[in-house]
């Protein structure tokens, strides 16, 4: 299903797109002059870094702000606490004991700030409530002995020494109105979003979600039912469009068009989404229209094939203004139409543009090459990164085919800290990528057992050695 159209000469604007280039010890019958993996990835990031200049951050409530990054810092709205509260359930006395205990009036969380005590006086108090005027100490009710001197009359007896300002919680304990409590970039946690609460949001500062529009071309795809004369099921339609949304996009609409080159070009010309995908119709077949439409476009073509196999024919570039937001900065990846290709295309242009776009954080998408690959020698240790799994690398557990001089990505899962690389990795195939939890980065020439690859995470939750021995189809 992967297509490619005739190419047309294309505009140049910022960022430049990458340079094709062989390399050196290519052979002769190389198929195609494409980006390095790595290099379009990092073309990708800037592409999304570029788009994000200017875009102004969304007030979402806080009930719709898990899982998102903070556009800005987040800074306190106020004291916290914001006014002097008791860290116990007990007496709010004034000076020296004993004190006369204020009978009927107990001090409770949420009420206004009841009467000052004055020396000699305590009254009760609750966790949390707001300390009267002139307390000088909580003393805990366990820590504490009242006896009655007559109807409506006690005294209160401390059990244990009382310190000045103990079990209270001083006004700006934890911080001061315009404290710096975050930084940008960081992302949304239940913890989070507790602490933006108690720091007087309502809503936080988020970076607005990408907006993707998915494209599925060729007129062989069925929506349902069984493959037949020489029709089959689409299965690219069912699956980006979930994966896009794991990744944090909006997706928009799933379209689709058939051979048809003006069908195709109204869609990408008008469309609203900062990120048009297509699927099929970058190779060079008699209906693949994606470099002619982008020429007719004006579009910039940064990344024109990719060496990675499979899905060497993707490609990312960037579109002029839609007509209802000038200066709204739009791309387009165009993913191969075979199914395995299309999720290298995905993961090779897309999730990094995407993260980019929506994400102020570093991201870890401009991974080291090969040549850059960190030793044993020089890997932090577990206990040096404080988690087990925050490197991407593993060692793989068995020998893997490489290409003669392109990146390979191969399904595998993870068992007993090994990458087990999966069968039915063909173009064409999903069964392995359905099994997996990762695709490895397999450099030129193959890898052998004990090389430790680059893995990159699927958007989902997965576990260690989660797919099943029956299941997963090993090499």
């Amino acid at each position: 299903m992967g297509r490619r159209a005739g190419r047309g000469r294309m505009s140049l604007k910022e960022p430049l797109p990458v340079a094709p280039h062989p390399a050196p010890d290519a052979p002769a019958e190389q198929p195609h002059r494409a980006t390095a993996w790595a290099e379009a990835r990092a073309a990708a990031v800037r592409a999304g870094t570029f788009a994000r200049a200017g875009r102004a951050p969304l007030g979402v409530p806080l009930a719709r702000a898990l899982g998102q990054v903070l556009a800005e810092p987040l800074v306190a709205l106020t004291d916290l606490p914001p006014f002097d509260t008791s860290a116990m359930d007990g007496w709010a006395v004034a000076g020296p004991g004993p004190w006369t205990v204020r009978e009927g009036l107990d001090v409770l969380a949420g009420q206004p700030p009841g009467a000052p005590t004055a020396d000699g006086e305590a009254v009760r108090i609750a966790t949390g409530a707001r300390v009267p005027e002139g307390t000088t100490a909580v003393l805990r009710t366990e820590h504490s002995r009242t006896d009655r001197t007559a109807p409506g009359d006690a005294v209160l007896h401390a059990l244990r020494e009382v310190v000045a300002g103990q079990d209270i919680r001083p006004r700006g304990q934890e911080c001061r109105s315009g404290d710096e409590l975050l930084p940008a970039g960081t992302r949304v946690t239940p913890a989070v979003l507790g602490l933006a609460a108690a720091a007087g949001y309502d809503e936080l500062p988020v970076p607005p979600r990408p907006r993707v529009e998915i494209l599925v071309l060729g007129d062989e795809l069925l929506t349902s039912g069984l493959p037949h004369e020489g029709l089959i099921r689409d299965a690219l339609g069912p699956m980006l469009g979930p994966w896009l949304t794991a990744l944090g996009a909006d997706v928009l609409a799933t379209r689709r068009i058939g051979d048809d080159a003006e069908e195709l070009y109204a869609a990408v010309a008008g469309s609203a989404a900062d990120l048009v995908l297509t699927t099929g119709g970058t190779a060079a077949g008699p209906v693949d229209h994606v470099h002619g439409v982008l020429h007719r476009a004006g579009a910039t073509l940064l990344v024109d094939g990719v060496k990675v196999r499979p899905g060497h024919p993707m490609l990312l570039a960037r579109l002029g203004a839609g007509p209802a937001r000038p200066g709204h900065v739009r791309h387009l990846v165009g993913l191969p139409g075979n199914p395995l290709a299309a999720v290298s295309g995905l993961l090779t242009l897309a999730a990094p543009l995407l993260k980019a776009l929506s994400d102020d954080r570093p991201t870890s998408d401009e991974r080291p090459t090969s040549d850059e690959r960190p030793t044993s020698d020089d890997r932090p240790t577990s206990d040096e990164r404080n988690e087990p799994s925050a490197s991407p690398w593993m060692p793989v557990r068995d020998e893997v085919q490489g290409h003669p001089y392109d990146t390979r990505l191969v399904p595998v899962v993870r068992r007993g800290g090994r990458a087990v690389p999966l069968r039915y990795h063909g173009p064409a195939m999903l069964r392995g990528i359905a099994a997996a939890d990762g695709l490895a980065v397999v450099p030129p020439g193959g890898a052998r057992p004990g090389q430790e690859l680059d893995i990159l995470d699927l958007p989902w939750p997965t576990a260690d050695g989660a797919a099943s021995v029956q299941g997963a189809c090993f090499t």
